[in-house]
């Protein structure tokens, strides 16, 4: 045989969607992967069965809300009568193993969390978007890093991805109920397929019942669907990016007189949008002969420096010997005449240590130019659709530290209704602050939210109550760096929040007290 095929890479799984609608789905455990399991097959329109004595606060709910079935005692070999699926979510690893056991004797489909070897099949991490579902696999070798690669894919995806396929749906509805001929799939095939391959998906998105009527007027008369002009009046509103002058910043220290003297400029690089850069900021990283950068700065914001980056290197234990290097190198450059931009996340002033680094610099005979960057404190928030104050709801907010210079707790006044709290740099301890905020009169019913590296294409918000949101982030993991929101104006623009571009719709099923 002369022709030949590509060979298989084994070590993969098959991966389909199972159509879960009205199948019987039970899972044993009642914590918070237990809770993940539930709503994933929620999801899938399944039947669940929950069996445990105990039940986390989201589980709690679902019972309540008669969207599960709970028996409440622990598992039973007669549980897994009428089952098509059983997932166990429990500590014990040798019970977890009998029910496996038993479950591929009567040739159930078992999941057993956190023990590879007994899983017919594994969960992926998901992205969610109406009716798109994007599921990251590495073969239960690295989970953490698939949530990563699956964050990255989703913010790749054009806004309104979602959307578009439900549009699609319906338009192709409608085409297959006016021409419904079994000899005429191929023409709907190949006119859709047109469609799809050459129209944007931000365009398709748009489409509404008049243009949906248009399009299925121009397949009838056998038209191309490219001749259809679909018209919106938010086509024109975007604004264009400022254009960016490569002129000098002008120095308002003696330092720019003198022959061989380097110029220092703190700059705050924002809540991670090269976007969001003042257009002052983008010129100093432009002018720069080199930039000396927080390690947490957005690859985003890095990607427009031309010159060499020098990051600070880190590491737990060891903030202070990262500034002294900081503070050395910068010298030796500013030593050499160069321009050297010090870029700090957020805003310099705002727990950045800017203040410190103008001290310690004009110190040693450099005054520092400064050019403040946007902080995410309040920015962070209003970027998912929080605002930290609002009328009638909230007329003051409260930033604070959750990572004080001795490794203490902050301290934390005593719950005011009309009060945002934002809390920087403690999404590691959640659950010592959330018992801290308990102590101090905060409601367990109070909306909290943790927004995720706030302001960057892969921003995520986790949405809870103080009574729950440790059980939430404990399933939903964390990608730093995040900050807390706890108040009554996190839920304030709740669903005009679900549409902003930086929210990652596969979270949006853990607002458990909304």
């Amino acid at each position: 045989m002369s022709q030949t095929f590509r060979d298989p890479q084994s070590g993969g799984s098959l991966i389909v969607a199972w159509q879960a609608k009205a199948r019987s789905i039970l899972i044993v455990g009642g914590g918070a992967v237990a809770a993940g399991r539930v709503f994933n097959a929620l999801e899938a329109d399944a039947n669940v069965t929950v069996v445990a004595p105990k039940l986390c606060p989201e589980l709690e709910y679902r019972a309540q809300a008669q969207q599960i079935t709970w028996r409440n005692r622990t598992f039973e070999d007669s549980d897994l009568d009428g089952s098509d699926m059983v997932l166990t979510a429990i500590s014990d690893a040798r019970e977890s193993r009998r029910i496996a056991d038993t479950c591929k004797q009567r040739r159930i489909p078992v999941n057993a969390a956190d023990i590879n070897d007994l899983c017919d099949f594994w969960f992926m991490s998901t992205h969610r978007d109406h009716s798109v579902q994007i599921a990251v696999s590495t073969n239960s070798k690295a989970p953490r890093l698939a949530n990563r690669i699956r964050r990255q894919i989703a913010s790749s995806l054009p806004r309104g991805t979602g959307q578009a396929v439900e549009q699609i749906g319906r338009l192709r509805k409608r085409i297959r109920e006016a021409d419904p001929r079994p000899e005429n799939s191929k023409r709907r095939m190949t006119w859709l397929t047109q469609l799809c391959d050459y129209w944007p998906i931000e365009q398709l998105a748009k489409l509404d019942s008049d243009n949906i009527d248009s399009l299925l007027d121009a397949y009838v008369q056998d038209h191309d669907p490219q001749s259809v002009r679909i018209h919106s009046a938010s086509e024109s509103s975007g604004m264009p990016s400022p254009v960016l002058r490569s002129r000098t910043l002008t120095p308002d220290t003696p330092n720019t007189g003198e022959p061989n003297r380097g110029r220092l400029i703190l700059v705050g690089a924002g809540v991670g949008d090269p976007e969001l850069l003042t257009v002052r900021a983008h010129r100093a990283l432009k002018e720069a002969d080199i930039v000396l950068a927080d390690k947490l700065i957005p690859e985003a914001v890095l990607d427009i420096i031309d010159c060499e980056i020098y990051t600070a290197r880190k590491f737990p234990g060891a903030a202070s010997e990262a500034q002294d290097d900081l503070y050395r190198r910068g010298l030796e450059e500013l030593a050499k005449g160069k321009c050297v931009v010090r870029l700090k996340q957020g805003d310099p002033f705002v727990y950045g240590r800017g203040g410190e680094e103008v001290l310690f610099f004009r110190s040693h005979g450099y005054e520092s130019e400064m050019v403040p960057g946007l902080s995410s404190a309040i920015n962070g928030p209003g970027l998912c659709g929080i605002p930290v104050t609002h009328r009638g709801v909230a007329d003051q907010v409260l930033v604070i530290s959750g990572a004080n210079r001795n490794g203490d707790l902050p301290v934390v006044p005593q719950f005011m209704a009309t009060r945002t709290l934002v809390i920087l740099m403690a999404v590691k301890r959640l659950e010592q602050i959330v018992g801290l905020l308990a102590e101090h009169g905060f409601p367990a019913d109070l909306p909290v939210a943790i927004v995720e590296r706030a302001g960057c294409s892969d921003q995520r918000t986790v949405r809870g109550s103080l009574h729950t949101i440790v059980d939430v982030v404990a399933r939903a993991g964390h990608n730093p760096p995040g900050l807390i929101v706890a108040g009554y104006s996190v839920n304030v623009l709740s669903d005009a929040a679900i549409q902003d571009r930086y929210l990652d719709p596969s979270t949006l099923g853990l607002h458990s007290s909304e």
